[in-house]
């Protein structure tokens, strides 16, 4: 309930302290909007080209080959197979992600051991390279090579990590 008033408020507040200091309050939004518009259109071909990617790979049927080598791989070591399309599009799209997940409830249920290990996954993990298209595409970074292991080493433990506390907590 405090929070549906918070942001008014904030924004009110912002107002009156930008009006307070002599900034025709106005014309700084109007301007900020034009520069974050430049922004998305400078940002645009980046994600079309993450977003055709990411239909092309669950449209070819590339995930479900993907799923169906490597889920006797990763089954051992505690990731279910239902689980191995969400963690391989999460760093790809949220969106995507969320599907995946849904399908993992919908298959396997909401309280399975395969529901808690794709909820944690899902709230433990990042869309890395959608968020380097767009951070990295809005600034301009052309040599993002050792970003980009960063992020996916993460990733990778983020993975870990999810599938290990899902099991400690709801295995059994």
């Amino acid at each position: 309930m405090l929070a549906n008033g918070l942001l008014p408020v904030l924004a009110s507040l912002m107002l009156l302290y930008g009006w307070q200091r002599g900034v025709a309050v106005y014309e700084a939004a109007v301007e900020g909007a034009k520069e974050g518009l430049a922004v998305a259109v400078r940002i645009l071909p980046y994600l079309v080209l993450v977003l055709v990617a990411i239909g092309m790979l669950r449209a070819s049927g590339v995930m479900d080959a993907l799923t169906q080598a490597l889920g006797p791989l990763f089954e051992p070591l505690g990731l279910p197979a239902s689980v191995l399309p969400q963690a391989l599009i999460r760093p790809l799209s949220g969106s995507a992600a969320l599907a995946a997940l849904t399908d993992v409830y919908a298959t396997q249920g909401p309280d399975s051991l395969a529901g808690y290990v794709a909820s944690v996954i899902y709230g433990s993990s990042e869309t890395t390279l959608y968020v380097i298209t767009v951070y990295f595409g809005s600034v301009g970074v052309q040599r993002m090579r050792h970003a980009l292991l960063a992020l996916l080493l993460s990733d990778l433990a983020s993975l870990v990590i999810g599938v290990s506390v899902a099991r400690a907590f709801f295995a059994g």
